[in-house]
């Protein structure tokens, strides 16, 4: 037991107001936090057509869009990952750990949001290209992130940003364990790899057939300009 806790005076009461006050903020975090996830967008219901996803979301399609034409990763990957690291679900963060496998302990890692960034990894996208009003929660700055980390991983370990299953192993193990071949002991990593791939494929197909609809919805877009 340290000095300073053994010489404090045992009878301080805290002050009431001071209970109470900190008591109703910690309640109001809550339910702002609450209440964000359940203001955001419903995951779409089916998840393997992209064509059916941009028509419950078109604005995912601009915001994809606009993420492939500043860093050059496809649409159809993009939303691929997306759909492998959160199922399309805002406030996803991984499970908590268990104690005793009864009481909730920590969580594996910090990753949150739609396309499962940690915190560190963030950090270094907000202060490159996000700002500090980027949030993991909304799809604008999720597919910008990734177009972004697949930018990165062009650059600085040679990836092609047509091959969706390396670009998804370097995502998932960082551009050191992608490097050292960190996955190549993780059957599991591989395979979620291939079916991002297969997917990324699937969803590349399908919007060839529907991207027009997409492009040109608004009054403002004028064909031919809008056209796919």
């Amino acid at each position: 037991m340290s000095s300073a806790v053994k010489n404090a005076p045992e009878n301080r009461a805290r002050p009431h107001g001071s209970t109470r006050l900190a008591t109703l903020l910690i309640a109001g975090a809550a339910t702002l936090g609450s209440g964000c996830a359940m203001l955001a967008p419903s995951p779409p219901q089916n998840q393997t057509n992209i064509c059916e996803i941009f028509r419950e979301q078109p604005r995912w399609y601009d915001y994809a869009l606009d993420s492939q034409e500043k860093w050059g990763t496809p649409i159809a990957t993009q939303m691929a990952f997306v759909q492998r690291e959160s199922s399309f679900r805002s406030h996803v963060r991984p499970p908590r750990n268990r104690i005793l496998g009864i009481f909730p302990g920590s969580r594996p890692s910090s990753s949150l949001g739609y396309a499962q960034a940690q915190d560190p990894v963030w950090g270094e996208y907000r202060a490159d290209a996000g700002g500090m009003g980027a949030r993991r929660t909304h799809m604008k700055h999720a597919t910008d992130f990734i177009g972004w980390y697949n930018h990165r991983s062009h650059n600085q370990l040679g990836i092609a940003l047509s091959n969706p299953e390396r670009l998804y192993l370097a995502y998932h193990e960082g551009p050191t364990g992608y490097r050292r071949g960190s996955y190549r002991n993780k059957p599991q990593v591989q395979r979620a790899a291939r079916e991002v791939a297969a997917l990324s494929a699937s969803y590349q197909s399908q919007l060839a057939q529907c991207e027009a609809e997409f492009r040109c919805r608004r009054f403002y877009q004028i064909w031919p300009f809008c056209r796919a």
